[in-house]
């Protein structure tokens, strides 16, 4: 697993959605095009993250010091893209794959937990910057 995260920094990958698995509908991310920078990593320290933005219901970007690691949720988390918000407990100050988050929703005014997700391992972005002059021709 290891290696062919390694193999996929080394050729710079570009991060723009999940392939769509079998009996799955096709996904499209509409987080921004981001390159890998290095190995994914599976814990973050949460004192460390200055800010997380959620793109949709699969994928978050949490930014970390000088870095940004994206983080991209297998099944999706229901009303997450909607949202734009979540919540975890955590008694280690540190986040993880695998650790459970949940969407915070706001009804009649007061915060409520939604669907609880899954995380995915942290992967290390940088985004890639779009020339609008280029594409337009």
């Amino acid at each position: 697993m290891i290696r062919i995260a390694a193999a996929i920094a080394a050729t710079g990958v570009l991060l723009a959605g999940c392939a769509p698995t079998e009996g799955e509908d096709r996904f499209v991310s509409e987080a921004p095009m981001a390159s890998v920078t290095g190995d994914p990593v599976n814990c973050l320290n949460t004192a460390m993250v200055r800010q997380s933005r959620v793109h949709d219901d699969r994928t978050i970007d949490f930014e970390v010091g000088s870095r940004t690691y994206r983080n991209t949720l297998g099944p999706g988390c229901g009303g997450l893209g909607f949202e734009k918000s979540f919540t975890y407990r955590t008694s280690i100050n540190r986040l993880c794959s695998g650790e459970i988050i949940y969407v915070l929703r706001t009804i009649g005014g007061q915060l409520d937990r939604g669907a609880a997700c899954s995380l995915g391992e942290f992967v290390p972005i940088e985004y890639v910057d779009r020339d609008i002059d280029t594409m337009r021709h």
